[in-house]
């Protein structure tokens, strides 16, 4: 490996130390380096979304950043969201609007819509949809998303 730097982070909960090459980007740490392979890598120049994660409690493009950029950082992918046997919030709303279909798009969709939740009260279907701006879904039409969101805003409880 050439230029290796060892790497502290933390991951869904769990701290996670590794020797990585500098250049390897976050996306393939997480899904090569750590089995997540619900981060998905899509067009790799940060523009659908599908890789977005939480960095440090805030979205961010997993195939933009560095794996040496995260050290020391607070990491949330989709894996963390809900367990096995249960289905996180995000999850539940998505299930029940059918806002998935291929669902090559949707962990991206999970995360940023989970930060904005977290940080922001979207109020109508306008801040919904520029909420879902930087996510590209190529096979609902987004109506059955914003519908999961709408509902999700409208509860104004607390996502974990």
């Amino acid at each position: 490996m050439s230029d290796a730097a060892t790497i502290t982070l933390i991951v869904n909960g769990l701290s996670m130390t590794r020797t990585v090459d500098a250049r390897l980007l976050l996306s393939d740490f997480l899904r090569h380096e750590l089995g997540l392979t619900g981060t998905h890598v899509g067009c790799e120049h940060g523009v659908c979304g599908a890789c977005t994660i939480l960095l440090d409690g805030r979205s961010a493009r997993s195939c933009l950043t560095l794996a040496i950029q995260a050290d020391g950082a607070m990491i949330e992918t989709v894996e963390g969201l809900g367990r096995i046997d249960e289905l996180g919030r995000v999850q539940q709303a998505f299930r029940h609007h059918h806002a998935l279909q291929c669902g090559f798009c949707t962990p991206g969709f999970l995360m940023a819509i989970t930060d904005m939740l977290r940080h922001h009260s979207l109020e109508n279907d306008e801040e919904i949809r520029e909420a879902l701006s930087g996510n590209i879904c190529r096979c609902t039409g987004y109506e059955h998303i914003v519908n999961a969101v709408r509902e999700l805003a409208r509860e104004r409880g607390p996502l974990k």
